[in-house]
């Protein structure tokens, strides 16, 4: 199994997904023209992470500024496995990120939260920057 790093551009976020160190990270803005089509190789990773790996603690960290409704279906699914996964015996904590000017992000964190009740899963404040002088 290889480490999957996707760069982010203008529509699709930075994906991060690492088998050694049990660490899924997805950073940016999602809204592909073909989400499913984009999203696929994430999906077909992430199933054969979970059917391979050992059952150590996963870490999955979402700081999605930006997501049309067919990324938030995928990542309906995509929190849908980690939960299967969860109740197979894998320890899974999910940190959503948002920035406290962006409700919408928070609120659909909250949202993802309620739906996925089996999960550890955590609505995470990111800190502003100061910045002196």
């Amino acid at each position: 199994m290889e480490i999957l790093n996707i760069e982010a551009t203008k529509y699709t976020p930075e994906i991060h997904l690492d088998h050694h160190k049990g660490h899924l990270s997805f950073i940016g803005k999602s809204y592909p023209e073909n989400t499913f089509y984009f999203y696929s190789p994430v999906i077909t990773w992430v199933e054969e992470y979970f059917s391979t790996v050992q059952k150590m603690t996963t870490k999955v960290d979402m700081d999605i500024i930006y997501f049309n409704s067919s990324s938030s279906k995928l990542f309906f699914d995509f929190f849908d496995i980690l939960e299967e996964a969860h109740l197979a015996g894998h320890a899974i904590e999910v940190n959503w990120h948002y920035d406290a000017e962006n409700e919408s992000a928070e609120e659909a964190g909250e949202d993802f939260k309620e739906d996925f009740e089996h999960l550890s899963f955590n609505i995470v404040q990111k800190q502003g920057m100061i910045i002196n002088g």
